[in-house]
């Protein structure tokens, strides 16, 4: 396949936006010279574990890398681990992981893949299954495979050298992920190989692997981790800190209006084509102004622009003019929900989705979280009888709950 393909300077400027790790630059460079030249793709990897079923926007930056690649003509490159995620990546954690069965990833493999197509054009990248090859091993091509490897070298990573120091187990099955990881760059003769900032080790591995091979060693970029929405921790959906590829507009646009200001230059760089200058320009101005304009970038991109801009007036609405959002769902309760006629307001709350449990409801009810027809309910043990309410939890969650 012959494809024309942009100056390579210009290709650089885009690969390198937000990258932390790149290994090396000018063998990157010469490889893109090449590829011009010849009209080759480039190969270009990310491998995915698909270890869970939902995604964050912190699992898109490192997938919009690899879209970066496919959108200057290269060919993007799954690896779906469908044999490294029943092993566990050790990557940063300070215990064994449990292991999954087959059954748990091939659901998480269905899940994952539909929800990745807002950052990468899965059409047309080629899709791999490292169970492919990995099932197919017999016992002696596993022990081939570790002996290219030696355990100085595999214990260097920091999470091992840790939990040697602690006394706490680690697994031999631990330690051969970053040769399956490695190897998955042998078996599809990657040119580049994309993962987080703290998977270095991991492509570094398949550099070694490939070279052992007779092949010329991937370029390795790295990309950083996204921190979430308290500034601090890595987005995670166990944090709570978390906006996800799927919430609803409205939510979303809420999440991205609390990104702490010293994470915006971030968030524009890993999660918006926003021209850098551009960038500049908007956090030299008023920091609202600014993440208005992140949220609208970010729901447009995931949601399409005309439900960017109704995320964006029904928070000016809610927050800014004191209003109440131009679409609030009703929730019907069942009168088997009901005891003598009526129900307490927590569980009500609750049961419109407006709290994860009664539990939870009723811890926010005395500092005068919840509101029920504008009034702030502080007796926990307050209760709902026959009729429509507007019951509302924090400053932009609402529901019309009707009690039969």
């Amino acid at each position: 396949m012959n494809v024309n393909f942009p100056p390579v300077e210009d290709q650089l400027e885009a690969i390198r936006r937000g990258t932390i790790d790149l290994v090396d630059d000018q063998a990157l460079k010469k490889r893109l010279e090449r590829s011009r030249a010849t009209g080759t793709p480039l190969r270009v990897k990310l491998g995915i574990d698909p270890s869970s079923p939902d995604i964050h926007v912190g699992h898109t930056v490192v997938a919009r890398k690899l879209r970066t690649f496919q959108d200057l003509g290269h060919q993007a490159v799954l690896i779906w681990g469908t044999a490294t995620a029943r092993v566990g990546d050790p990557t940063g954690k300070d215990k064994t992981r449990p292991q999954l069965s087959a059954d748990d990833v091939r659901h998480n493999l269905e899940t994952y893949k539909a929800q990745i197509a807002v950052a990468i054009d899965v059409e047309r990248a080629e899709h791999f299954e490292n169970g492919a090859w990995f099932d197919a091993m017999s016992f002696m091509d596993g022990v081939k495979l570790l002996s290219q490897m030696t355990v100085a070298r595999a214990v260097e990573r920091d999470s091992f050298e840790k939990r040697i120091k602690q006394g706490l187990p680690v697994g031999l099955h631990e330690i051969v992920y970053p040769l399956m990881q490695g190897h998955d760059s042998v078996e599809v003769r990657a040119d580049v190989e994309l993962g987080g900032s703290d998977q270095l080790f991991n492509l570094l591995a398949g550099r070694e692997l490939q070279e052992r091979a007779g092949q010329e060693p991937q370029i390795c970029i790295t990309m950083p981790l996204l921190e979430g929405l308290d500034g601090v921790q890595k987005m995670s959906k166990s944090l709570g800190n978390y906006v996800g590829v799927h919430d609803a507009p409205t939510d979303m646009f809420g999440k991205i209006m609390s990104v702490p200001d010293a994470l915006m230059e971030k968030w524009f760089t890993l999660l918006t084509d926003v021209d850098a200058s551009e960038v500049a320009t908007l956090l030299a101005g008023h920091p609202r102004e600014a993440k208005q304009r992140l949220g609208l970038e970010v729901v447009t991109w995931l949601h399409g622009r005309e439900a960017a801009e109704a995320a964006r007036d029904d928070f000016d609405r809610v927050f800014r003019d004191r209003g109440r959002p131009s679409d609030i769902a009703e929730f019907v309760l069942d009168a088997s929900e009901l005891r003598d006629g009526s129900i307490l307001v927590a569980a009500a709350v609750a049961r419109a989705g407006l709290a994860k449990s009664a539990s939870e409801a009723r811890r926010n009810m005395p500092s005068g979280g919840i509101k029920v027809d504008d009034v702030p309910v502080l007796d926990t043990n307050a209760t709902l009888s026959k009729g429509r309410y507007l019951c509302q939890v924090g400053k932009r969650h609402f529901a019309y709950v009707v009690v039969p």
